[in-house]
């Protein structure tokens, strides 16, 4: 009687032993998988950094080949400066703070498509080496930017899931979900170019 009442006690010993190491490590899986989606919001981050870093090169070389509406050129330094002054600190991801931040990235987007678009009247722009390397070069970091935003919604769903599927949901208590990264109201019908 006494060994299995030692073996009982031995055995609800060590599966709440294995139930505390399960929590334990659920948990941190928990933080990892936060702290990936951060991680993640900041190449997000830094690719339309490397956007706003590339337009003064191109305004200044579209300035140097061609006199055009300087409205155009302003408009785009405008939109450059706002896009560069609004952040978000990854601990404050939350979908208020993202849409402010897509609205300003989109000023920019709507101000380099003007500008794109007024150079393809221009056919010395088009031919000059250097605004076609710059143009090739902006085309790429807006392809890095939909990359990043594309892998950065992957890790949030991961991360969201995560903290929602049952039985890690019961640990999960104060992870709140992560938003995702939605495309602007518009954004499926294709803008129209017309000259």
């Amino acid at each position: 009687m006494k060994n299995k009442g030692l073996i009982t006690v031995l055995i609800f010993g060590a599966l709440v032993l294995f139930g505390g190491v399960w929590a334990c490590n659920k948990r941190n899986s928990f933080v990892g998988l936060h702290e990936d989606a951060k991680k993640q919001w900041q190449q997000v981050e830094s690719q339309y950094q490397r956007r706003s870093d590339l337009i003064p090169n191109i305004v200044a070389t579209v300035k140097g080949e061609a006199n055009f509406e300087q409205s155009t050129l302003e408009a785009v330094v405008s939109a450059r400066a706002r896009a560069t002054q609004t952040t978000i600190n990854p601990d404050n991801l939350n979908e208020k703070s993202i849409e402010k931040y897509k609205a300003v990235q989109g000023e920019l987007s709507g101000a380099l498509s003007r500008l794109l678009m007024v150079t393809e009247n221009y056919p010395n722009l088009k031919a000059n080496a250097a605004f076609a390397d710059l143009r090739v070069t902006l085309e790429g970091t807006e392809n890095r930017i939909s990359v990043e935003r594309m892998k950065y919604n992957d890790v949030c769903a991961k991360y969201n899931k995560a903290i929602q599927f049952f039985p890690g949901n019961l640990l999960a208590g104060g992870f709140a979900p992560m938003p995702y990264f939605e495309s602007e109201a518009g954004s499926e019908t294709a803008p129209k170019v017309e000259f």
